[in-house]
């Protein structure tokens, strides 16, 4: 895809002058207009845009949120109650914002799975694949620090909690752990300090994540989408252009999307977050239960699941750098598992352990819960440490159809079309 050129051109004399120094019409065009799309893509493929949707509008409802907002222990609680009751739309940006990381995150989970079902992660895509990682990871700190901002008594807590975890690295090299426990609080407790720290960070990181998402756009373009069956665009009928055929899907997905974020928004604002969130932080009164929000409960489900403390946040760390390395775990000779009859048995009970551990995470540390999350736990790195590698090589999948156009039409039903595409198209190289 990366020998794909941009066929505009450029009308007024003013888009032919700054065509002829600086394209950026050329490239626009040649990126989103009529870039070749595979054809047999489904409504999974929508969530790409879903996803851009999320990032702008957390960019732009966090920078207003920003203007009103205090960064110190005393005035934090209540900056966040002066936004929702007193700034103009304060109540619908402020929702929109802590409704907008919990969809963001929906439709990050939603990529990931529909990136391991079909394929996504392999040659030629390993570097899409691994920065899509990093995005993940950036979000993961972004929330983070985010979640600790209105100061409440569950920000307050979860804050002490995760970042006390830390200090268990003093079992290997002593005094690390403290050392970096006590530089995220800026002293030797969770303060205020702790709050302008993680609100500064907070504010940067999204930067940060448009960065990465860039450079995963360009890796996009660059090897190509993946699709359903996993094939490569052989031949122009293979592909469509982008617009209108992939934007109008991506439309469709969006106002689907659109319709369950305004719900949450308008009517469940406050449904997705914790009700102790709703009292000042008070350093002298612990929670009964203490819980991060939903997107991070399989992660603090495999962290409790560890009896060791040191080992129970190595673990946590390597649920998600595994996902770097699946491009070279999963040893299959085919991308979609549509066409993998065993693979697709062991991602479906994949599926389920993620939710099973989100579910447990959000219950107390007891039996028999820890000994289901161990369970589950267990599953997750074995599916792909074990099942990936070795199921890649004894399984035997199912015939591959001869192109994108097949698998849309049919059997033998791109061959004409396809020759007498080929026939006019010029050679593609890869």
């Amino acid at each position: 895809m990366s020998s794909h050129e941009s066929n505009y051109q450029p009308t007024s004399r003013f888009g032919k002058w700054m065509d002829e120094r600086l394209p950026v019409g050329r490239v626009m065009h040649g990126q989103f207009i009529d870039f070749p799309t595979p054809r047999n893509l489904n409504y999974w493929w929508t969530v790409g845009g879903i996803l851009t949707f999320c990032l702008v509008a957390q960019l732009v409802t966090g920078i207003v949120l920003a203007m009103h907002y205090q960064a110190s222990a005393a005035e934090a609680f209540n900056s966040v109650d002066h936004i929702r009751r007193n700034v103009n739309y304060g109540y619908m940006i402020q929702a929109m914002h802590a409704v907008g990381a919990s969809m963001f995150f929906l439709a990050v989970y939603t990529h990931i799975f529909r990136g391991l079902y079909y394929g996504s992660y392999k040659a030629p895509r390993e570097i899409l694949w691994i920065l899509g990682v990093f995005i993940f990871l950036a979000m993961m700190a972004t929330a983070f620090m985010g979640y600790a901002l209105p100061w409440g008594q569950m920000s307050f807590w979860g804050v002490t909690v995760i970042t006390n975890l830390f200090s268990s690295l003093d079992s290997i090299i002593p005094g690390v752990g403290t050392a970096v426990v006590e530089w995220l609080w800026g002293g030797y407790s969770v303060s205020g300090t702790t709050l302008n720290r993680f609100f500064s960070l907070h504010y940067l990181l999204p930067f940060v994540i448009v960065g990465l998402v860039a450079l995963h756009i360009w890796a996009l373009h660059v090897a190509g989408q993946n699709n359903p069956a996993g094939l490569d665009i052989k031949t122009k009928s293979d592909s469509v252009p982008m617009y209108p055929y992939a934007v109008a899907k991506d439309a469709v997905g969006l106002f689907a999307f659109l319709i369950i974020f305004a719900w949450f928004v308008f009517f469940l604002p406050d449904y997705l977050g914790h009700s102790d969130n709703f009292t000042q932080a008070d350093p002298l009164v612990t929670p009964p239960h203490i819980v991060p929000e939903w997107y991070f409960l399989p992660f603090y489900a495999i962290l409790r699941a560890i009896p060791s403390k040191l080992g129970g946040v190595i673990a946590m760390f390597a649920s998600i750098a595994v996902l770097a390395f699946v491009p070279w775990l999963d040893t299959a000779r085919v991308r979609s598992a549509k066409y993998r009859p065993i693979f697709k048995w062991f991602f479906w009970l994949f599926v389920f352990s993620c939710f099973a551990l989100g579910y447990l995470g959000a219950l107390p540390a007891e039996e028999p819960y820890v000994t289901y999350a161990r369970i589950f736990t267990a599953y997750y790195f074995a599916f792909f440490l074990i099942i990936m590698p070795i199921v890649g090589i004894i399984e035997t999948p199912k015939k591959l159809p001869g192109s994108i156009t097949e698998d849309v039409l049919g059997p033998g039903a791109g061959k004409g079309v396809g020759v007498a595409a080929a026939a006019t198209a010029s050679p593609e190289t890869r």
